[in-house]
């Protein structure tokens, strides 16, 4: 068989085994399960093409494409799984910061639905203090004006819990409840996420603009300005990630709505990943540094300033030189 006939035949198996490789090669392994089925049947095959244009002498150029091809699909199908440690490390110090990066635009929505109609109800309940009412029940605005009130020795505090260690595990149960509520409930074509979104961000407003009004400033801001930057920033990845569930069932393209959302879950999967290793910082900060009412105010803001400067700066740098494309996300 000459080169030229020996191409013509092969090479739609050899291009499409390609691509399952640069697939595999990518940190989101887009193939399915009958792909990955496949995929060692048409390596052997392509170990045998590749020995076949060798011994016939074709040209070195499609011997060295088969070549390269055959080490890179080697690679994927003997591929050592890392340790779980070193699997973790990689994914805290590149993985994570680069998908967040990948679904901005998610990131983006979700920012703005939890922090804009949050500065909305703060500013409005500044002129108008009862309107903290229309969110939040008396007796739970009563409960903030106790937990924030000056005298108190520990700020935050939950009734039923007496300890550090004990609000540790309680801001944990809480803060992943929150979170999860606002993820999952994006499968409801994305309402869900939104709702939660705007509420938590109403919440988070009203629960502010009272306490100011109640001249509660030093000690509502100084605590939560530490555990902040973790807590509210999982929070919107969490959003982003419902709203990426939504948005694949609302616009699943080519795909059918199940292939689309199945695609989506195995990113917004990972990024809620790490939206819990967010979250148990934010819970240690919270139980262990923000409820401290010893220290003074401007050590509380200088720390909670450069926590904040260590999330945007992790987010916009970690992993960056290590950027690939990734799944594109709705404009």
């Amino acid at each position: 068989m000459k080169q030229g006939q020996f191409e013509q035949t092969y090479q739609p198996l050899w291009e499409l085994l390609e691509q399952q490789i640069i697939a595999l090669e990518s940190p989101n392994r887009q193939l399915s399960g009958s792909e990955l089925a496949s995929f060692a049947s048409r390596y052997r095959r392509l170990c045998h093409l590749h020995a076949l244009a060798t011994d016939r002498h074709y040209s070195s150029h499609l011997v060295d494409k088969l070549g390269d091809l055959v080490v890179r699909g080697h690679q994927q199908l003997y591929r050592r799984k890392q340790p779980f440690m070193q699997q973790l490390i990689s994914f805290v110090v590149a993985g994570f910061p680069r998908l967040v990066r990948a679904q901005q635009s998610y990131i983006w929505w979700a920012t703005a639905l939890l922090y804009v109609p949050g500065l909305i109800i703060y500013l409005a309940i500044l002129w108008q203090p009862d309107l903290v009412y229309t969110i939040t029940p008396p007796a739970q605005v009563s409960s903030f004006e106790e937990m924030y009130d000056p005298q108190n020795r520990t700020l935050g505090s939950a009734r039923e819990s007496d300890t550090n260690v004990q609000m540790f595990g309680f801001y944990i149960r809480n803060n992943i409840g929150v979170s999860f509520r606002t993820f999952a409930s994006g499968i409801l074509f994305g309402v869900g996420s939104i709702f939660f979104l705007v509420y938590n961000g109403l919440l988070m407003g009203a629960v502010a603009g009272h306490l100011t009004n109640a001249e509660f400033t030093q000690t509502f801001f100084t605590f939560v300005v530490g555990h902040g930057s973790f807590e509210l920033t999982a929070i919107c990845i969490s959003g982003a990630a419902g709203l990426k569930l939504g948005y694949a069932l609302l616009a699943p393209g080519n795909l059918t709505r199940t292939e689309s959302l199945k695609r989506a879950s195995k990113i917004a999967i990972q990024l809620i990943y790490g939206v819990i290793i967010m979250l148990v910082i934010a819970a240690f900060i919270e139980a262990f540094w923000s409820s401290n009412n010893i220290l003074m105010p401007w050590q509380k803001y200088l720390v909670g300033g450069f926590l904040w400067t260590v999330v945007i700066s992790y987010f916009v740098f970690s992993g960056r030189g290590l950027d690939t494309r990734a799944e594109g996300s709705p404009s």
